[in-house]
């Protein structure tokens, strides 16, 4: 059987010899490299192509996402893919986007058990895709939550100019004064704004605004 060829990259030596010593301990898995930074392991992946490339986030001289976005790009046609899976302590949602954007096949967190880890090797070789549970909870929360988020209502520069002022306390004919206007035209556009934001008075009008990202706040002209 041929083995799985693998290049390991992390900056902490200690961490690295244990990833090494259980891969070297799996039959079917060989460590063919080992990767001291990010820019140390896009060459080493260059000079070796491994199947797999076991990355790290955090590394100096370049991150593990910069990382493996350069190494997939690397790959030409006619030349067999390395595969690069995430194994990393970190699981914020930015590191969890940042590598998978960048074309990471997985992502596993090294506390998982061993055999975890060893498995999704050898699925991410075989052309799967492997998160660790808490990952995946993580983006199906962010795919729900953008899929949710509504979309921010199209008020006019005039609308947004007097929401600005309301959001300040000022009074219909306080604003038309300042934007010289009629009070009228202002309640016109207060219309307008209520009926674009879905609200019934002023109040809710700026905190929907600025919920929506339309206001700084009330504190800021």
């Amino acid at each position: 059987m041929i083995p799985i060829r693998v290049l390991v990259a992390d900056d902490h030596p200690i961490v690295r010899a244990g990833i090494v010593g259980l891969l070297d301990a799996e039959p079917g898995i060989q460590v063919v490299g080992e990767a001291v930074d990010g820019a140390d392991a896009v060459a080493l992946a260059a000079e070796l192509r491994p199947d797999l490339v076991l990355m790290d986030l955090r590394m100096p001289v370049l991150d593990g996402a910069a990382a493996t976005e350069r190494i997939l790009a690397a790959a030409g046609p006619g030349v067999r893919p390395t595969r690069v899976l995430v194994l990393t302590t970190y699981e914020t949602d930015d590191h969890i986007l940042a590598a998978i954007e960048a074309g990471a096949s997985g992502y596993l967190l090294k506390a998982a058990p061993q055999e975890e880890i060893l498995a999704g090797i050898r699925s991410v070789v075989a052309g799967e895709t492997v998160l660790a549970p808490s990952i995946a909870a993580k983006l199906v929360r962010r795919v729900r939550a953008d899929a949710t988020a509504p979309t921010p209502p199209s008020l006019s520069p005039r609308e947004l100019e007097v929401l600005r002022h309301v959001a300040h306390g000022r009074s219909n004919p306080e604003i038309a004064r300042m934007l010289h206007i009629g009070e009228a035209t202002v309640k016109t556009h207060l219309i307008h704004v209520f009926e674009k934001l879905e609200v019934n008075d002023r109040t809710r009008a700026v905190t929907r605004a600025m919920e929506f990202g339309l206001l700084a706040g009330p504190g800021s002209e």
